[in-house]
């Protein structure tokens, strides 16, 4: 596209995605707290100012809303923004643990660092949002976070960051495996590292021709289901850049599987290098509509229902299932919002979105947060209210809506222009 035709916020999100600008570590200011020179949108800065009241912290904004003064400073408060803050590059001259992390990235995407690149996925997460949403809720190192709908594991990888633990479920098995490997990877790294010789040179005939035979190679590898896993997502990851790129497939699962296994190391060094106290992470296949959970066992809830109005999660991954084996037309009866037609779906998926609703009501301790991210999508011409639906419907089960921010979307535009960050409170 030429340049010249790009609507101002395309031209923002592309400068965005270049990491060459938003790592720099040249001069900066002094000031008590500046922000990451990535940060360009409204939404953003809302998120960075309630992050800075929950973790305790006065201040006031300065210098074209880019920088902050500090008006209860102390060496503590300077220590929690630099260990837990988000949106921030310096505090006080001195980098955050986040602009550290954010510069240990294998791709040219500022939101793809460590392992959150690791096979692609439409609708997810913002990384840095997720974090900030952490700490705007109040949650510390071993408190319990829920994701009821965990896709690609970008709320689990953010959690396991900052200490928290975090429990995710999703009904998609190809969903569950991206989790697991972006989480539990970097525990298995010396074998997996280990075995890559022997995929490479052993496994080319199996990796092109046949699934089972390449499934059943790994399994002869190894017993470990973190390794296993690692090299089940690799070669799905290649599967998707024939299917989606037309690349060469031998070529991708080669260069995929040294960029995946590049991630892991820096994952590892830099969790060395800031010293993280890692959150544990329990991510498995599972129903948001019945969750297999205590009442009242929940600190916080991060979560993101599936967008299936808007998007067909079954069609957008079909080479992948088909690859694993699974029936994937049971699964479009499985997939919250993927079944049913015309006005049919849109009752069965507000259905199963209460039912999903109350269960997080159910498992969440009294007033703690849940945190929805949704938008209003357009179905059949019509926009969708979802967002006025989830608000009635959250309320109705005794949640308070705290806070509603609004944010573009960019990669769902033509059927999705915004979605909401809606933070309720749980009243009893």
């Amino acid at each position: 596209m030429d340049r010249n035709l790009k609507t101002k916020g395309e031209l923002m999100l592309e400068r965005a995605e270049n990491n060459f600008w938003a790592y720099s570590k040249g001069e900066f200011s002094k000031e008590d707290l500046t922000l990451l020179d990535n940060v360009q949108f409204i939404y953003e800065l809302s998120l960075a100012e309630l992050e800075l009241k929950a973790l305790g912290i006065e201040f006031e904004v300065k210098n074209g809303l880019r920088e902050f003064k500090i008006l209860n400073k102390s060496e503590d408060i300077n220590n929690l923004i630099i260990k837990k803050g988000s949106y921030f590059k310096s505090v006080n001259g001195s980098f955050t643990d986040y602009f550290y992390i954010i510069q240990k990235n294998q791709t040219r995407s500022v939101n793809q660092y460590l392992t959150h690149w690791i096979y692609p996925y439409k609708g997810k997460f913002h990384p840095q949002m997720i974090r900030a949403l952490l700490n705007i809720i109040g949650l510390k190192e071993g408190d319990i976070v829920l994701d009821p709908f965990s896709g690609s594991g970008t709320a689990a990888l953010e959690a396991q960051l900052l200490g928290i633990n975090f429990i995710g479920f999703d009904i998609s098995p190809l969903c569950v495996i991206q989790s697991k490997v972006k989480t539990e990877s970097i525990y298995a790294f010396n074998e997996i590292k280990e075995l890559r010789k022997e995929v490479l040179s052993k496994a080319f005939s199996k990796i092109s021709l046949s699934n089972d035979e390449y499934y059943e190679f790994i399994n002869s590898l190894t017993k470990n289901e973190k390794v296993k896993n690692f090299y089940i997502l690799a070669r799905l990851l290649a599967v998707s850049d024939k299917s989606r790129r037309n690349r060469n497939f031998v070529n991708s699962f080669v260069k995929n599987i040294d960029l995946m296994i590049a991630s892991l190391k820096d994952y590892i060094d830099i969790k060395n290098q800031l010293q993280l106290n890692l959150g544990n992470c329990s991510i498995e296949i599972g129903d948001a509509r019945q969750l297999p959970l205590p009442d009242n066992s929940i600190d916080g809830i991060v979560t993101s229902p599936p967008y299936s109005i808007a998007l067909d999660y079954v069609q957008n991954d079909l080479h992948a299932f088909k690859n694993l084996g699974y029936d994937f037309i049971k699964m479009r009866d499985d997939f919250i919002g993927v079944r049913g037609t015309g006005k049919n779906k849109i009752e069965l998926y507000n259905k199963d979105m209460q039912l999903s609703y109350a269960e997080m009501y159910r498992v969440l301790k009294p007033h703690r947060y849940a945190i929805i991210v949704i938008g209003n999508a357009t179905y059949q011409g019509k926009e969708i209210k979802t967002v006025e639906f989830t608000i009635q419907k959250m309320e109705k089960l005794g949640f308070s809506l705290d806070k509603n921010i609004s944010k573009i979307i960019f990669g769902l535009y033509n059927v999705m222009k915004k979605e909401n960050i809606l933070i309720f409170r749980k009243a009893k």
